[in-house]
């Protein structure tokens, strides 16, 4: 597989049986193949992490689906557009069949559906941001994908104690959800995209630490960073990561390519 960092919280993973987009607003797409379906994912509708590009990308995409939080307003979406996005809030999964015709699975407290006569290219389940919208966990073809979007441990100074303590709560709520999800699937996480925010100070690295600790990736990639890619080393130095440091992808800029 194929991993590029587009631009802030954007990646292309590039996979054998699809292509998956996340949360891309600006940059440069890589070249990438077009004769994949491709799977483009927003998280919510936060100016840094969607834009209305995505229903506009180069003819190359013959077979372009949306999975879009339902934060964001329909009206967004070219009429044209819309028989192709799924809009899912949080705590909802589902499978997404290579037709592209979206089956309910498994939605919370709800039966699952009869298997669908097409193996699904793509399972998706939802958890609610500790900000807006929601995080994306993806199954595709037995490759697993976790996605943050705004989901993090947005502990800030000078918010009062009972604020950051109640972020804290319910970010590690969320991640005992994830943990719950994959245990269900019999699955591990592969790569996961999951915020590095430096304007966040001496807390910067409470959300990714808080991930790898209690869910696990087999590589992670920092993202968030508002250009500022000195915390992925920084963070590479401290003691506080040295369970999962050899795990923690080392971004440089916009563009880099990983072949995993």
């Amino acid at each position: 597989m194929t991993i590029t960092y587009i631009h802030h919280s954007g990646f292309l993973a590039e996979l054998p049986q699809a292509s998956l987009l996340f949360d891309y607003y600006t940059g440069d797409l890589p070249q990438a193949d077009g004769e994949k379906p491709l799977f483009v994912f927003a998280s919510h509708r936060h100016g840094d992490h969607f834009s209305e590009a995505i229903f506009h990308l180069p003819d190359r995409f013959k077979d372009v689906r949306y999975v879009i939080s339902n934060d964001i307003w329909e009206r967004r979406v070219p009429a044209e557009k819309r028989q192709k996005a799924l809009f899912l809030a949080p705590g909802e999964e589902r499978d997404i069949e290579l037709s592209g015709k979206p089956e309910a699975a498994g939605i919370s407290g709800q039966p699952e559906t009869e298997p669908a006569a097409v193996s699904p290219v793509l399972r998706v389940h939802t958890f609610r941001s500790t900000d807006e919208g929601v995080a994306f966990l993806v199954d595709c073809g037995g490759t697993v994908i976790y996605h943050a979007g705004d989901l993090n441990n947005w502990t800030w100074k000078g918010e009062p104690d009972s604020w950051n303590h109640s972020m804290a709560a319910n970010y590690h709520r969320e991640l005992k959800k994830i943990r719950e999800v994959l245990d269900g699937w019999g699955k591990e996480i592969d790569i996961a995209f999951v915020p590095l925010d430096g304007r966040l100070e001496e807390n910067f690295y409470l959300g990714l630490d808080d991930f790898m600790r209690q869910v696990g990736a087999k590589r992670v990639f920092p993202m968030h960073c508002w250009d500022d890619y000195s915390v992925i080393g920084a963070l590479k130095s401290m003691p506080e990561s040295e369970p999962y440091r050899e795990r923690i992808v080392r971004i440089t800029g916009d563009g880099d390519s990983f072949e995993l």
